[in-house]
């Protein structure tokens, strides 16, 4: 009979877990996931490398219909109580927001019912009385009041084309949420979800499961940039098929159910060019409004007209950054966020790239600078007498030494990472584009000869520059590398592989601010995008410290009075507030594409000195992580290695046990490189200090208690000359006395694998397998080498554990 004590977790989940499923008629194949993935592990960055921490997986998730999830279970091994694991699934419960929760292990389970009617919330099952999919069901209908028709309609599939492309939690939860709000008749909806999380794809599944049953016939999908919606059709939106088509050259075909248009194709200032006025009021059933923070916004904006004449529709508003001014307000218009997924919560999770900081503030920038009486600028004009400071710099006054030694601190960074890696630098107007332009082209005149597009501006001025911008979009474009620009790629550039946002512009706007970090939160792990760096000149990124960046939004809109935005002229452009125009009337230029405007270039009255011979200089340079709450902060990277192992260990000899007894080295090195340890860089580091190379198991001690490090030479050296191999017989010595060497060489990582036996020196000794059985099989050979380990490590535990220092805050006993 079997023991239940002595199963691994896995067997309980397939001898007991399963079964107990099966029995209560749950469907294995469709409403039964294991191992379900959540999370795919938070990239974390020190230095030039990257790891990801362990991702959060639930053991069990239980879903109604494929698109419904309703339960999960937690599963422990038998040597925990039936309730081990509740804590842990509330957690998991709690992202997935899903009422009901079990913990097993394997003997009956403990069932959390967050809706339950009698108050009694926690309450024990055993194996054969887990309740039916029917019956969880039914309780959950009940408790939100739903109706046979909303039932119909909240359980509709997605679409699925068998792959593994499925929604991730958050985009589930966004898909249902607004499901179930339409089907509740809700008519105006706001999605907050950050740039890079998905929301064309999370667009399409609720479209598509509104479309399917029929409850929406007639959609309108609104964009403002053609390449987007050219890429919705082909990508995300393409199991539409012949149904779908995109609203162009003013003519309005009413036979598709799917529209896409750009706002621009579908409005203008002469009343004939208003190609939405073809349709009738009442056409569209939906309307989906992509990046709706920016030209719907405005309550007085053209493209809200196109919103206000279709207002019978359900209007779905999708954005990253919801804009929250007293002029302009999403929420007036949509209504609070129905869901909200955040940058913090997609760094989080590891669906998005997280970034560092490199904070470098110039002496100018710092202390301000003041002309000497009577100075005139490069041109003979005579500078205003004042103190000009950061916020006057590229704008009323340019220092050109500031524009070259911002262009060689981002140059040197380039070198010391990658040159070719993709850079956006975020400038205070056009012509500042442009002096940075020819700045770094000056810096990096070496690749700059080798190809003209290696540094371009793209802004909305310059016809070349915005005939790039795809190519720097596109990962298997290598031209342009930089990308100088002012308030062109702020927003609506899918930049992939950008891997550099240089930040010389002086940022107000949090919702310009959020955009413009956008650009670089996509990762592209076939391209190595893991991560991103922001250079901060300007102190921008103060602004993460703001509440606001990633909390809920909130409305400050006041219909009458404070800051109106500019109406629209008789040409039919208005100003975004951002130096942006926009045009109505051709439907070809893209609200990025149209021009850029300086309001003080064309205010004669604001004279912009040129100043050429003023030293400027680098007063600080740090650099800021983004840590696990979310916050910036300036730290070394021992002092994180120390702080995470920490955590890890409550003393050096626990440690040490655990090193002592892991029968695998390389498998705690591995899970403190999902902490963030990184060793390559801690060895880099300390190695550099000391001219050495030292093990793992000796940069732990080191950084985490202060212990003197060995070099792996060391340790090898104390091994042969305490006589350990004669125990063993001359071939097993011969061998064990080569992997010590392949140790001092190459460290733990490549003695605990067999296939290092096929390798020289060990191809002399004979093949793998007549090694082996040297040892007497492989069990013995593994025995072995776990006993070199130990031989290398054990010998000094004591005496290490005497000598360890106290640590600050500890009794004075580290192995205590």
């Amino acid at each position: 009979m079997t023991n239940k004590k002595q199963l691994s977790e896995r067997d309980i989940c397939t001898k007991f877990i399963t079964p107990a499923l099966e029995q209560a008629g749950w469907d294995v194949i469709t409403q039964v996931r294991e191992e379900f993935p959540l999370t795919k592990g938070r990239i974390i960055v020190r230095g030039k490398l990257h790891a990801r921490a362990k991702h959060k997986r639930v053991d069990y998730v239980l879903f109604f219909k494929p698109n419904i999830p309703i339960a999960l279970i937690e599963a422990k091994d038998n040597n925990h109580s039936i309730g081990d694991g509740m804590q842990q699934a509330l957690g998991y419960a709690e992202m997935l927001q899903v009422p009901f929760v079990f913990s097993s292990n394997g003997d009956g389970f403990l069932f959390h019912n967050k809706i339950a009617p009698d108050g009694i919330i926690e309450r024990e099952f055993a194996l054969h009385e887990f309740p039916a999919a029917e019956t969880l069901w039914q309780w959950w209908v009940q408790h939100r009041g739903l109706n046979d028709q909303q039932n119909t309609l909240v359980t509709q599939d997605y679409y699925s084309d068998g792959s593994d492309k499925t929604p991730r939690y958050y985009q589930l939860l966004a898909i249902n949420k607004t499901i179930e709000a339409i089907a509740r008749s809700q008519n105006r909806i706001l999605l907050v979800m950050a740039t890079g999380t998905g929301k064309t794809f999370t667009a399409f599944q609720i479209i598509w499961r509104l479309w399917k049953s029929k409850a929406k016939k007639r959609i309108l999908f609104l964009a403002d940039r053609n390449i987007l919606i050219d890429q919705t059709m082909t990508n995300d939106f393409k199991p539409f098929g012949s149904a779908m088509t995109k609203i162009q050259n003013r003519q309005a075909n009413k036979s598709y159910e799917i529209y896409l248009s750009l706002y621009q194709a579908v409005t203008g200032s002469e009343e004939e060019k208003n190609i939405y006025k073809q349709f009738s009021p009442d056409f569209f059933d939906l309307i989906v409004i992509d990046e709706c923070h920016r030209g719907s916004a405005a309550a007085d904006s053209a493209w809200r007209e196109i919103l206000e004449y279709f207002s019978s529709a359900t209007q779905i508003g999708l954005t990253a950054t919801p804009k929250e001014t007293k002029a302009v307000s999403n929420i007036d218009y949509f209504g609070d966020p129905l869901y909200t997924y955040s940058l913090r919560q997609g760094i989080d999770d590891g669906f998005l790239a997280p970034y560092k900081v490199v904070r470098i503030d110039l002496d100018k920038d710092v202390t301000g600078w003041r002309p000497d009486k009577g100075m005139v600028d490069k041109y003979g004009n005579e500078i205003a007498d004042r103190i000009y400071n950061q916020k006057d710099f590229d704008k009323t006054l340019i220092l050109e030494p500031r524009t070259q030694l911002v262009a060689k601190k981002i140059s040197e960074f380039l070198r010391q990472t990658n040159r070719f890696d993709k850079t956006i630098v975020f400038c205070e107007n056009i012509d500042h584009a442009e002096r940075m332009r020819q700045a770094l082209v000056n810096e990096n005149a070496d690749l700059v000869a080798q190809n003209s597009k290696y540094v371009m501006r793209i802004t909305g001025d310059n016809e070349e520059g915005k005939a790039e911008l795809d190519n720097f979009i596109f990962p298997e474009s290598k031209y342009p590398v930089i990308a100088t620009t002012s308030k062109l790629m702020t927003t609506g550039v899918d930049a992939q592989t950008c891997k550099l946002i240089v930040l010389d512009q002086h940022i107000q706007s949090m919702t310009e601010f959020k955009q413009i970090i956008g650009r670089g939160t996509r990762i592209n792990e076939d391209y190595g995008k893991y991560y991103f760096t922001i250079i901060d000149f300007k102190k921008a990124t103060e602004q993460f410290a703001n509440p606001d960046f990633d909390g809920d939004p909130v409305q400050i809109y006041t219909p009458k009075g404070g800051d109106s935005p500019v109406p629209p002229d008789a040409s039919g452009e208005s100003e975004d507030g951002n130096g942006i125009i926009y045009s109505e009337h051709n439907e070809d230029r893209e609200w990025i594409g149209i021009h850029e405007r300086d309001p003080e270039e064309e205010n004669s009255s604001v004279r912009r000195y040129v100043v050429a011979n003023v030293e400027v200089r680098v007063a600080a340079e740090r650099v800021q992580y983004f840590d696990a709450s979310g916050k910036l902060i300036t730290e070394s990277l021992k002092d994180y290695t120390r702080k995470a192992l920490a955590k890890e260990y409550a003393s050096l000899d626990d440690f040490l046990q655990r090193w002592h007894h892991a029968e695998k080295k390389q498998a705690i090195i591995d899970e403190l490189a999902e902490q963030g340890v990184f060793f390559e860089a801690l060895a880099e580091e300390i190695g550099r200090q000391s001219g050495k190379t030292f093990d793992p198991f000796d940069l732990v001690c080191h950084v985490a208690w202060d212990m003197p490090p060995l070099t792996r030479k060391e340790r090898a050296e104390q091994v042969k000359k305490r006589n350990y191999f004669t125990q063993y017989g001359e071939q097993a010595r011969r061998v064990l006395e080569a992997l010590l060497d392949k140790y001092a060489d190459e460290g733990m990582v490549h003695i605990e694998e067999t296939q290092i036996l096929t390798i020289a020196p060990f191809t002399k000794f004979g093949t793998p397998l007549e090694i082996i059985r040297t040892f007497g099989g492989l069990d013995q050979y593994q025995q072995a080498v776990h006993e070199l380990e130990n031989a290398l490590y054990l010998s000094d535990r004591h005496s290490r554990v005497q000598r360890a220092p106290p640590r600050e805050g500890g009794d004075g006993n580290p192995g205590a």
